[in-house]
């Protein structure tokens, strides 16, 4: 990995102004409007990118549309589409420094995790999907010998993806690969803060052979071109990862339009939940820490809630400050920076804004809990203690480092404590009986749960959540029936 100086003297001289990607090129937006592109790890704007609206959300879905109808990728040979996916994969993969810094200068990130973590997972994201083409069977029902019952999977057609901020490069792979794969076409509306990583991925796409119209990316505000999506005629299907209100406005636009399907990944308010009987509170509380901390809590699932038996929490909070003095908070381009700041001051403030509740219903501030202001959008990370179950700070995500710790009586009050809030994306439990970790994560209500670790994942298993987390799920061979339809064809052989 290059050093500090190499990655500052590049973020520094940066600069991109950045077009619309409809039907195989780039191309201004039709209204001719800009909006700032903004680093936030930098503190200056880098360039502009084109707004898109509904007339640029029409042509991309017509484009879509257009190469859906005639077959051009759906109807083509499944070997030849594997080979096509995985040229795409392979440029993907030599594109990596160039795609994690886009991406880094997007969203704020260290450079160090876009280099290590979001590239190459993207790319083994398409990869993966790209050999699922030519061994996903379709099926023969049981049916009386006079008969023939064929169920098979159909493309839907052209579908709608509004990506998040936080993990724009992974978040869209999730969705591409398999839409893609499966034969549909798609149209991308990146986050206004982040648009330039999915830009890059539908050039290389486009290199590696895949037909004009299949991939298009429109950035743009939500409420012009987010909404123009979801309420489009032609659009099967919005697949959506951001916030709650937002998510329940793309239901509306979906049924206030063509009862388009949606899949929703909404956020959480994961927790912790830390037994008495675990055997090495030391290496839970660097988990821990990683589980919150990691991109400065921007994270979905983040372990924001530590729920504890307080036989053991002045223990737990003594490693989780030895865990902080190592975790190294800085600079974006140091490649030993662990956490960066924060996307923009809206978020910063945000942030702000639930550290001023501190103290309000006897809650004790642990470490950190120092608001910033100006350019300044590194928030430290903050541990709070006594924090009550039914409180902002328990129920409300945050989406910043920002640690909550509820004290628990034994078990079944930890699990109620844990299942106490209307978000159910992902869960972990700490405790040295297997059996009872069992017991445990089949009450909890999440869609993943971890068991004494923390962010397991990978695309063979799927993601997605119960609740006000949304849902559908993204990644896994499960990913592939939320972009087709089961078809059953019967055939009298009389």
């Amino acid at each position: 990995m290059a050093d500090k100086d190499m990655w500052s003297k590049k973020a520094a001289a940066f600069t991109s102004d950045a077009k619309i990607f409809i039907d195989g090129k780039y191309c201004d937006a039709a209204s001719g409007k800009t909006f700032d592109n903004i680093a936030p790890g930098q503190n200056r704007t880098i360039g502009q990118i084109a707004s898109g609206d509904t007339e640029d959300i029409n042509r991309a879905v017509a484009s879509a549309k257009r190469v859906f109808d005639a077959g051009t990728w759906r109807d083509m040979n499944p070997r030849e589409k594997k080979i096509i996916m995985l040229r795409w994969a392979q440029l993907l993969g030599e594109h990596r420094e160039e795609l994690a810094f886009l991406e880094a200068i997007d969203t704020g990130r260290p450079i160090s995790d876009a280099l290590s973590v979001d590239a190459p997972n993207s790319t083994r994201v398409i990869q993966w999907y790209a050999e699922t083409i030519d061994k996903t069977y379709d099926e023969i029902a049981p049916a009386p010998r006079n008969a023939l019952a064929m169920i098979t999977r159909e493309p839907l057609g052209v579908i709608g993806a509004v990506v998040p901020w936080n993990y724009p490069m992974m978040i869209t792979s999730w969705k591409l690969g398999p839409a893609i794969a499966m034969g549909n076409s798609i149209v991308v509306k990146p986050a206004e803060n982040s648009s330039l990583s999915a830009l890059k991925m539908s050039e290389l796409a486009s290199a590696a052979g895949l037909p004009d119209g299949v991939f298009n990316v429109v950035p743009g505000l939500g409420a012009e071109a987010g909404q123009a999506l979801a309420r489009h005629m032609d659009v099967a299907k919005i697949a959506f990862t951001g916030s709650g209100p937002t998510g329940r406005k793309m239901m509306q636009y979906a049924a206030e339009s063509n009862m388009k399907a949606v899949s929703l990944e909404l956020g959480g308010k994961s927790p912790q939940v830390v037994l008495k009987d675990c055997v090495d509170l030391e290496a839970a509380a660097s988990t821990i820490g990683w589980a919150i901390y990691y991109n400065a809590g921007q994270t979905c699932n983040a372990g924001s809630r530590i729920i504890i038996e307080k036989e053991i929490k002045d223990e737990l909070f003594h490693h989780l400050q030895k865990f902080l003095k190592t975790f190294v908070v800085g600079d974006q381009c140091d490649p030993a920076t662990q956490m960066a700041g924060l996307v923009s001051t809206m978020q910063r403030d945000r942030v702000n804004s639930f550290l001023d509740l501190i103290g309000q219903e006897g809650e004790e501030l642990i470490f950190g809990g120092q608001k910033t202001s100006g350019d300044d959008l590194h928030i430290q990370p903050t541990l709070i203690d006594n924090v009550k179950p039914d409180s902002r700070l328990a129920q409300e995500e945050i989406f910043g480092p920002v640690l909550v710790a509820i004290d628990a009586k034994d078990v079944d009050h930890a699990l109620q404590l844990a299942n106490g809030t209307q978000y159910g994306l992902a869960a972990s439990v700490w405790t040295s009986d297997i059996a009872k970790a069992h017991k445990f994560a089949r009450k909890l209500r999440a869609g993943t749960v971890w068991v004494n670790t923390f962010d397991m994942l990978d695309v063979i298993t799927p993601f997605g959540g119960f609740g006000a987390s949304g849902g559908g799920r993204d990644k896994s061979l499960h990913a592939l029936d939320s972009y087709s339809a089961l078809k059953t064809t019967w055939v009298d052989l009389n």
